[in-house]
């Protein structure tokens, strides 16, 4: 056994003889904990409304527990499957798409809200306007209540995609686009396309409480919020009216768990039943411990140096290109991964289609990197940050010392870099306003398409939603993800994107980093779990073995 297996061990002892609080006391009672699913999440939602996020610990919390979107991904995959709308039609310009929807769909009751109703298109019309609308009041409320606002509406481009939703009747609707879009169908897939209640929304204008619909949810998906303490528990119940069959168990926590080694210590010691972004010893150790299991896949992420290029040096294109060679990412991977991802040459994974295979990285070469920043103009190096966040991401199990490693390879090139840590939240916000020089940033696809990369992250319009951490506008890569999006032929969608990703590649407006392999360490009393390749969690279909050995 290695030294720092032992030392894990010596830990989770140390810390299962210490009295835990979940925020729930289930455990005690082994009858009442049947009923009961315990998630060990690492982190506190920003809100409980998905569309005015852009992080995976809020849609863990809310999209696919809370809500449900007119089309959703099959459990495991990026194919689609119905869901609030039964069936679609697309017109032959790839300009129009009509969707039926689905009858009798409850929407959630609470203490504050009885709804009158069930599912219909003016709950879409809502959903989509409110994003949409700058003068709408839910658009406007965004700014009240401290969020991101809706920047993954506005960084997909749909506030310039969507021409007209029309309400044909109460079970049909259609969006006109103003171009045709590929991969719209598995944009509306996407957290953010989530459904929320129109009902709902106009009773809280008429109450005077406009944001609750952000704090205080009501959607229709398999579980409702009942109680929530930030950095402490998330509590949900099952949706008695769900429209695919009530969950087959009655309760929901989330038990909020920054550090990853105390949330396997709460795994081992049957506190959690599944916990987030196991670190790379704890995937190792499973097997020396009994009820712990693993899963994993190939993950649609990416972890990269994100570099302002709007700001001195990083405008300068042989500086970027300096600090690509400067970076050793395979000592990187070896001591921040523990060799559980592969090196990332171009903006996508090499699992999807899209991928270039005839690109080459730049390798590992301090001495190239010494004489671009000459060229450059900096033969004595210069000052910069790295901006980082202590929060553990499914792409990044710990940022700070991956900022360490870049430390260490740029000061071999006279580049002395400060490190800064911010909370997960605070270096979003400040990111987007692009008040950084340098950031470790990562991306989780949402929806298996190469667009949900390349527009988010690096189009235009998103360095106006701030998604665009390098605020790198290049107007000929632009208009070929442009192109790729009015493609309904892959070969041609594949044919543009390569041409994008050599521009990307020449330009280097990043440092892409590593592509983590996901990662879900449970008990096995839970059945059915999958990941999924968007990384979000997902705990609709999951059963429960019971104590006497059947399942919930």
């Amino acid at each position: 056994m290695s030294v720092q297996l032992k030392k894990l061990k010596l830990m989770i002892i140390s810390l299962i003889t210490t009295s835990f609080t979940a925020g729930c006391q289930y455990q005690e009672n082994s009858s009442v904990r049947d009923d009961v699913l315990v998630y060990c999440s690492e982190g506190s939602p920003e809100t409980f409304n998905p569309q005015l996020s852009t992080s995976g610990v809020t849609f863990d919390a809310t999209s696919a527990t809370i809500y449900n979107r007119l089309v959703e991904f099959k459990s495991g995959s990026t194919q689609l499957k119905p869901a609030l709308a039964t069936s679609w039609k697309v017109s032959k310009d790839g300009r129009e798409y009509t969707f039926k929807l689905r009858k009798n769909v409850a929407f959630h009751t609470t203490k504050l809200f009885i709804p009158t109703r069930t599912f219909n298109a003016d709950d879409v019309l809502f959903s989509f306007q409110k994003q949409w609308f700058k003068n709408h009041p839910f658009y406007t409320s965004k700014k009240l209540s401290g969020s991101l606002g809706y920047s993954y509406f506005e960084s997909m481009g749909l506030d310039g995609l969507i021409e007209n939703i029309i309400k044909i009747d109460p079970y049909t609707i259609k969006f006109r686009l103003s171009r045709a879009e590929s991969p719209f169908l598995a944009t509306l897939a996407m957290d953010f396309a989530s459904i929320l209640s129109a009902e709902y929304a106009q009773n809280l204008i008429q109450t005077g409480s406009i944001n609750n619909i952000n704090n205080l949810p009501v959607g229709t998906g398999p579980f409702q919020l009942t109680r929530y303490q930030p950095d402490a528990f998330i509590r949900y119940k099952a949706h008695p009216n769900y429209w695919q069959g009530k969950a087959k168990f009655k309760h929901l926590v989330y038990a909020i768990t920054p550090d990853p080694s105390l949330r396997f210590a709460r795994l081992v010691a049957g506190e959690c039943d599944v916990m987030s972004n196991p670190l790379p010893i704890h995937i190792k150790s499973t097997s020396q411990f009994d009820n712990v299991e693993a899963i994993s896949s190939a993950g649609l992420n990416i972890s990269f140096l994100s570099m302002n290029t709007q700001k001195k040096p990083f405008d300068n294109r042989q500086v970027r290109l300096a600090i690509n060679h400067a970076i050793n990412k395979e000592a990187i991977i070896k001591a921040v991964y523990q060799e559980t991802a592969t090196a990332a040459v171009t903006a996508i994974p090499p699992n999807m289609w899209a991928y270039n295979k005839k690109l080459k990285d730049h390798q590992y070469n301090p001495e190239k990197a010494r004489r671009l920043l000459k060229k450059a103009g900096y033969p004595n190096g210069f000052e910069m940050e790295i901006w980082t966040t202590s929060a553990q991401r499914a792409y990044n199990p710990n940022a700070k010392k991956m900022a360490e490693l870049i430390q260490q390879n740029l000061a071999s090139v006279n580049i002395e870099v400060k490190i800064i840590t911010y909370e997960f939240g605070t270096l979003l916000k400040k990111v987007r306003r692009g008040e950084h020089l340098t950031a470790l940033m990562g991306w989780n696809g949402d929806n298996g398409d190469p667009d949900n990369f390349f527009t988010p992250l690096l189009s235009c319009a998103s360095t106006v939603s701030g998604t665009n951490s390098a605020f790198w506008c290049d107007q000929s890569f632009n208009q070929l993800i442009f192109q790729a999006r009015s493609q309904f032929n892959s070969r041609n969608r594949q044919r543009l994107y390569n041409r994008a990703q050599k521009i990307f590649k020449h330009a280097v407006p990043w440092v892409p980093i590593a592509h983590a392999t996901q990662h879900l360490i449970y008990n096995p009393r839970v059945k059915n779990l999958k990941i999924m390749p968007s990384g979000v969690i997902n705990f609709d279909g999951i059963t429960l073995k019971n104590n006497h050995g059947t399942e919930q």
